[in-house]
């Protein structure tokens, strides 16, 4: 459910307008997309591009849960599930801390923002393509994705999950910060456009 009928409880009414007001960063585009039906009774999801000099450089999708009894397992009635993914210059994706460095941007993200989280979960996964014979001419390829849920300390801070989720996003794309005051430096952007 992409966007919440009057037949939704008033608290996802609430999130997911909050999501729709979000600002985020020039280089961040937001689209709803279908989301998952059997998650949660209730769900929205947006898929992201990032671009950089004309040049889509991370994707992902953040879908927000609803189940107005709640879940044990989120311990809330709000879960966020996502999706990060970029491109990477083989040497990075090769660094042995890569899978420790990507999981702690998202956790600064967070808590750059203020916000509380419960139940994080996720894995970070890192992948290289080497080519060969009639495609022997593309250089390496290396990919890093993140996938993470965590239940939302407040709901009424869903945006700020969103917004901390496109810092992670613009991160892995190998975006500078938009503030001062980062811990951690921004991979280098991606060598070129993704092969299609």
């Amino acid at each position: 459910m992409n966007g919440p009928g009057a037949e939704a409880p008033y608290a996802f009414r609430r999130a997911v307008a909050a999501l729709g007001s979000a600002r985020v960063r020039p280089e961040v585009r937001l689209a709803p997309m279908p989301a998952p039906r059997r998650l949660a009774p209730y769900a929205h999801a947006l898929e992201a591009a990032v671009t950089a000099d004309g040049t889509e450089v991370a994707d992902g999708r953040f879908v927000l849960l609803h189940s107005p009894q709640g879940d044990d397992s989120w311990r809330g009635e709000f879960r966020v599930v996502t999706l990060a993914r970029a491109d990477l210059d083989p040497e990075l994706g090769a660094d042995p801390l890569l899978p420790e460095v990507a999981w702690s941007w998202l956790t600064e993200a967070l808590e750059g923002r203020g916000l509380t989280w419960l139940e994080p979960s996720g894995t970070v996964t890192r992948a290289g393509s080497y080519f060969f014979g009639g495609l022997g001419d593309r250089p390496p390829r290396s990919e890093v994705e993140l996938r993470a849920s965590w239940t939302p300390g407040d709901a009424e801070e869903a945006a700020g999950h969103l917004l901390a989720w496109c810092a992670l996003l613009a991160q892995c794309a190998g975006l500078p910060p938009e503030a001062a005051g980062g811990t951690v430096a921004a991979f280098p952007r991606r060598r070129g456009p993704r092969p299609v």
